[in-house]
């Protein structure tokens, strides 16, 4: 077997593990979580029976044991069945998959975007180290860093939305506009730039930080010497061998970040009333909606995983010697 097809591996022997203990501690919590969906549709609706209720309980099985549900779920999971959503009245798997694609394509275009300019960030913060440039990028870097997402959002919002006007404030396509193709296209490019923006506003502020001491260290080695003796250009220098071993160690710490980066798409998406996966598990915890919670948890930490796996490939090839 090669590097990547050992990696794949022992990321997935890892992952079984890790996925059954996912799965017990989020089926626990959300066990002794009070109330259920039934309290919540009684709530909603005004007025139930207390039969009612115990019918509708019989009904979900919420009325079995915790050892019961837990085995009939997981059960379910070993076929692909995640169970039905009380409050959507349709299989969890098929409303998860209505709305992960719109926060898959958030989370993608935000962390395009924070390790872009982070990396870009960080090398020119390493460059001017000590400077005016340097001083200056590290304290927009400390204030992105320290300010809450929402606070990022809504700033965003007035800014360019509010005094601009050159985005939307929120949404993910003009309601009742009707494009298809490149309008299409645009207009949900447009919806899509401010909450990206707002999502890898944190990250940015991390890799940049990380690209810059990386890059500190990477500059004071004996082979960037050798380089510049070689009478090599010093943007060559800087880029092909400094850069590059810089990157190993954000690349790591990026796909370490994805699970916090789902957990500010949450609040992203509230701000910006972006239909997606974190105003879904709002939706379901009001509604005490377990069972859709319970596939969030695990597909999420599916994509986690199968993110890691991408990014041990990627450093395999920025840096040769893990190969061997």
């Amino acid at each position: 077997m090669n590097g990547f097809t050992r990696t794949v591996v022992r990321t997935v022997l890892q992952a079984i593990p890790t996925i059954l203990g996912i799965i017990v501690i989020s089926f626990l919590l959300l066990y002794l979580m009070p109330g259920d969906a039934v309290d919540a549709i009684a709530g909603m609706s005004g007025s139930a029976s207390q039969e009612t209720m115990d019918a509708l309980r019989d009904t979900y099985g919420l009325n079995d044991s915790f050892i019961v549900q837990f085995f009939r779920y997981l059960g379910g999971v070993l076929t692909l069945n995640f169970g039905t959503s009380i409050s959507y009245s349709a299989p969890v798997l098929d409303v998860i998959m209505e709305r992960l694609p719109s926060t898959m394509i958030l989370m993608l275009t935000a962390f395009v975007i924070a390790l872009t300019v982070g990396i870009m960030v960080g090398w020119a913060m390493a460059v001017f180290a000590g400077k005016w440039p340097d001083r200056l990028l590290t304290s927009t870097s400390l204030l992105l860093y320290s300010a809450p997402n929402f606070w990022v959002g809504l700033m965003i919002i007035v800014i360019f939305s509010a005094r601009l006007q050159w985005f939307p404030s929120g949404g993910a396509e003009t309601i009742g506009a009707a494009l298809t193709g490149w309008g299409w296209f645009l207009d949900r490019l447009k919806h899509l730039v401010l909450p990206s923006c707002a999502l890898a506003a944190f990250f940015v502020a991390i890799y940049a930080r990380l690209t810059r001491a990386a890059m500190l260290e990477v500059l004071r080695q004996d082979y960037i010497r050798t380089a510049a003796a070689k009478g090599l250009h010093p943007m060559l220098i800087q880029f092909r061998h400094g850069l590059r071993n810089a990157l190993i160690p954000v690349t790591t710490v990026a796909g370490m970040h994805l699970g916090n980066m789902l957990g500010g798409a949450v609040v992203v998406e509230t701000v910006f009333n972006w239909p997606g996966i974190g105003r879904l598990t709002m939706s379901a915890i009001a509604a005490r909606d377990t069972q859709v919670l319970l596939g969030i948890l695990l597909l999420t930490s599916v994509v986690v995983i199968i993110v890691n796996v991408i990014i041990d490939w990627l450093t395999t090839l920025l840096d040769p010697r893990i190969r061997s």
